[in-house]
């Protein structure tokens, strides 16, 4: 159990402080309720553009990392489809430049040309990179398109494409900011060896004055239900042909979401996994073979991706796939296959608990999520699934009219 109280300010901003007495450090994290699902399809990168830009410059504060560092502190920060997060660490004694910094740039930012320059041309770099110039780089960005029609899942954090971020100006770099960063869109959780009060106290002393904003609401079209099989092949130069299938699943909160995720350990989570033993060991068809969700918020996706053995056709590649997928859906697990699941879940759960800053970083996801209580039901939500829900929601997925299908060839093969 996660002990933490949790305290709202008057301009909006949730504050959970969780009391860890083995560290002489806390984790200060700033989770804002926003992500690429939130940008506009034609203005799309943005999210992901200010993970950079926050560390650019403040209202108040030119250098964010230098006092930082001065104060023997680390930072980084992350975005997703969901969500954007920034986070650091220093010494408790030390915690008040925490609050300073995090403040100041949720006040506001510099928007210099400056930084908007640097920014621009980092995330650009970092588009080329890892899509465009890495073996296998654009195929999230293809079975996102092909899987979502209109759900803004259907493109990538970094973008959609990169000519969204070299035209970015500076109004619509502060449209972006003004209607999600704000105290009413946030969360922040303190972790460490601080107790709840003097963690209250700070955040009305140094976020309290911030003024709520008028946050854009969040209107998404829901995806429509999936009715026919979706296939692309593409040819690039790889070293090597793979197949991606990717089926519609449930998202976090909906029934369906834990059992997804267990079937995709059952299938290929370890040496003892069906789809390792029976495709990569025995029948020797796969170099390498992986099950995953997603795991986003809204309904996300359950993906098979491998790289079929010197010889091994991509269509016995799939048919080979499908079989297994097929005797989840058609046959009962056994119990000791399902506790199995469980048991390792659960172990890495409550082994991730032991650092104070992942439990920061988990609460302030379940609070965006719906409420930071969720950290505490997870193992409960995997325990109570059983062998039936495994195998009905393996036939509620694994249906050939809700995947899609990516045949990925390597050049000359």
């Amino acid at each position: 159990m996660i002990e933490y109280e949790k305290y709202r300010l008057g301009n909006g901003l949730v504050v959970i402080a969780h009391r860890d007495e083995t560290t002489p450090m806390v984790c200060v994290d700033v989770c804002y309720n926003v992500g690429a699902r939130d940008e506009d399809p034609e203005r799309t990168g943005f999210a992901h553009l200010f993970e950079h830009l926050m560390f650019g410059g403040s209202k108040h504060i030119p250098d964010y990392d230098g006092p930082l560092q001065l104060a023997g502190g680390d930072n980084n920060a992350y975005t997703t489809n969901d969500l954007t997060n920034y986070y650091l660490t220093l010494p408790k004694a030390n915690l008040e430049t925490g609050f300073w910094l995090e403040s100041d740039r949720m006040l506001e930012l510099a928007f210099s040309k400056k930084s908007l320059d640097v920014q621009r041309n980092v995330v650009i770099e970092e588009f080329k990179q890892r899509y465009l110039n890495q073996p296998y780089g654009d195929v999230w960005p293809l079975l996102r398109e092909m899987a979502y029609k209109v759900h803004p899942y259907r493109w990538p954090t970094i973008g959609r494409e990169i000519g969204h971020i070299e035209k970015a100006n500076m109004q619509q770099v502060k449209d972006f900011f003004y209607s999600h960063y704000a105290p009413n869109n946030a969360a922040l959780v303190v972790a460490g060896n601080v107790g709840p009060d003097e963690v209250f106290r700070l955040a009305e002393k140094w976020f309290g004055p911030i003024p709520a904003r008028d946050v854009k609401p969040r209107n998404l079209p829901q995806e429509p239900e999936q009715t026919a099989l979706r296939e692309l092949t593409v040819e690039r130069a790889v070293p090597n042909n793979a197949i991606y299938m990717a089926f519609h699943m449930a998202g976090r909160l909906q029934p369906g979401y834990f059992a997804a995720d267990l079937i995709s350990d059952v299938l290929s989570n370890g040496n003892s996994s069906r789809m390792y033993q029976n495709l990569v060991q025995k029948q020797k068809l796969f170099s390498e073979l992986d099950a995953y969700i997603s795991g986003d918020f809204d309904p996300g996706l359950f993906v098979v991706s491998g790289k079929p053995s010197e010889g091994v056709s991509l269509e016995k590649a799939r048919a080979a796939i499908q079989e297994e997928l097929d005797r989840m859906a058609q046959e009962r697990v056994s119990e000791y296959e399902l506790e199995k699941v469980k048991n390792k879940i659960e172990a890495n759960l409550v082994y991730s608990e032991m650092s104070y800053h992942t439990k920061a970083m988990n609460l302030a996801t379940d609070e965006i999520l719906q409420d930071a209580s969720l950290i505490n039901t997870q193992i409960e939500q995997y325990r109570a699934v059983t062998v039936d829900d495994l195998r009905d929601e393996a036939a509620r997925i694994f249906r050939g009219e809700n995947c899609s299908v990516l045949n990925y060839i390597a050049k000359n093969s």
